[in-house]
């Protein structure tokens, strides 16, 4: 260490290394003021309020109870549905299928439509579009899509309505759990 040269402390140097701290100390305070003020102000939001309100009313509607209004509800208006299984597990779908006059399918969708929401109690459901028809009641979701504007020539239309629910209202689903029985 003999080798090295001795640095000269000069005031100038002194004075310079001073201001950089205080700068840096400053800077560090103002940055401390600022991410406290932040997170004052940003506290409110970020308040537990509790479980999300449910995302429909009522008790959950069972899938047979659906099905058999919406095939009345078409039948009123003359089109014939079937019931299709359901090939999805652990989702809540089912799905209607029939064939209707070109003609008539796209006004006859629509009073079918228009039956539910006045007779039934079905509510309009999200907007997805020119062409689709939608509708809600509890937990479920009817959907269905008018035909295209140019059938075949003597071809009947497909008429398909899905149904889908939030949630299926199984028994364990519904009541909450019950605790384990504690050995004394």
């Amino acid at each position: 260490m003999a080798d090295w040269p001795a640095v000269q402390r000069t005031e100038r140097t002194d004075t310079i290394v001073r201001r950089q701290r205080g700068r840096t100390t400053l800077a560090s305070l103002a940055t401390a003021a600022l991410v406290t003020a932040t997170a004052t102000a940003c506290g409110g939001p970020f308040q537990d309020l509790g479980p999300l309100p449910p995302r429909f009313s009522g008790p959950p509607l069972p899938a047979d109870a659906v099905v058999s209004e919406m095939t009345s509800v078409l039948a009123a208006e003359g089109i014939t549905v079937a019931r299709q299984p359901s090939e999805v597990l652990g989702r809540c779908t089912e799905r209607l299928m029939g064939r209707h006059a070109p003609a008539t399918v796209d006004s006859a969708l629509k009073a079918a439509v228009e039956r539910a929401r006045s007779e039934r109690g079905w509510q309009a459901g999200p907007d997805l579009g020119n062409g689709t028809l939608t509708l809600t009641k509890g937990n479920w979701t009817a959907l269905t899509a008018l035909p295209s504007p140019e059938p075949g020539r003597g071809i009947e239309s497909l008429v398909i309505v899905s149904l889908t629910c939030v949630d299926a209202g199984s028994p364990t689903a519904t009541t909450p759990p019950t605790p384990a029985p504690t050995s004394s």
